[in-house]
């Protein structure tokens, strides 16, 4: 039988690959999103479907069809955190109506994408099995749907799994995020302000965070459990920075004109083993060859 998946955010950049890793492995996929994708941009043979995961009688609605998925990831989520409501909204409100829509289903398994900004400072490396103290409006909004997720697991046997990605990159994200930024400004040949550059950062290209996805899918052990994903190992951002220019060979940094956010801390990274032991994964690409990879691709966008 054809395995279905549904894609929350399926169109946005983690949820754009998703779909079409997916596609590729046989499943039918069903990709929700609050905002209309153009014709040209949609996959072949996906059922695209938009709406609000934070409005449950509407959302119940829209998901009627589809309830007999076998699979569902959670990826949605408003990007911009600074209106607390409608990040609370989205990132809370809307894994409650999920969860509740699909709890009395046949799901074989419902990921959640967390965050680790649930870890708020939490010394690094982070580990699942530590108390989380979120401190942002988005890092509180993802460990409350964390502790929902595990609470309909232990009540209901309900066969959710959180995962926390660090920080993904790769073709096609949103230019506001640090990497896209950075290569952007720099293949345009521009000035462009930093933050003082001194922070380091885990970082995960976007391939090995869906083939930890399609991971957890498939294992019978992920259900009731909190997952760190990331490569596990702490990059300074001005030798980032440095890098994609030498390979650009052009664009101008100026650091220190952005300031750090108060819950930010100067080294996030996580432990891995968790992943490893459980998913029976590991990260294969290091930064320097994703970078490479994630410029070569905006040059080909540009052109």
């Amino acid at each position: 039988m054809i395995k279905k998946a549904l894609v929350i955010g399926g169109t946005g950049f983690i949820g754009s690959h998703l779909v079409n890793f997916l596609k590729k492995k046989n499943f039918y996929v069903i990709s929700f999103s609050k905002k209309k994708i153009k014709n040209k941009k949609k996959s072949k043979n996906v059922k695209y479907i938009c709406g609000d995961i934070s409005k449950f009688h509407h959302l119940k609605k829209k998901l009627k069809p589809h309830l007999g998925v076998d699979y569902v990831v959670n990826l949605g989520g408003e990007i911009d955190h600074s209106n607390f409501k409608k990040t609370y909204n989205s990132h809370f409100i809307g894994v409650k109506n999920l969860s509740n829509i699909f709890l009395k289903t046949k799901l074989k398994k419902f990921v959640q994408i967390g965050s680790s900004m649930e870890y708020g400072r939490a010394r690094s490396p982070q580990i699942e099995s530590k108390k989380a103290m979120p401190l942002s409006s988005y890092g509180k909004a993802k460990f409350m749907a964390t502790k929902h997720i595990l609470n309909l697991f232990f009540e209901y046997k309900f066969p959710g799994v959180v995962l926390r990605p660090y920080q993904v990159y790769g073709p096609n994200q949103d230019t506001k995020r640090l990497i896209p930024y950075v290569i952007k400004s720099c293949l345009h040949n521009k000035k462009f302000n930093c933050s003082g550059g001194k922070q380091y950062r885990d970082f995960l290209y976007v391939s090995d965070f869906i083939k930890a996805i399609y991971n957890s899918l498939k294992s019978n052990r992920t259900s009731g459990q909190v997952i760190n994903v990331g490569f596990g190992k702490p990059y300074n951002i001005k030798k980032t920075i440095y890098f994609i220019k030498k390979k650009i060979k052009k664009g101008v940094p100026i650091f220190g004109k952005i300031k750090l956010r108060k819950e930010e801390n100067l080294v996030t990274y996580p432990n891995i083993s968790k992943s490893r032991f459980i998913l029976k994964w590991k990260p294969t690409i290091n930064l320097k060859n994703g970078l490479i990879k994630t410029i070569n691709s905006y040059r080909k966008s540009i052109k």
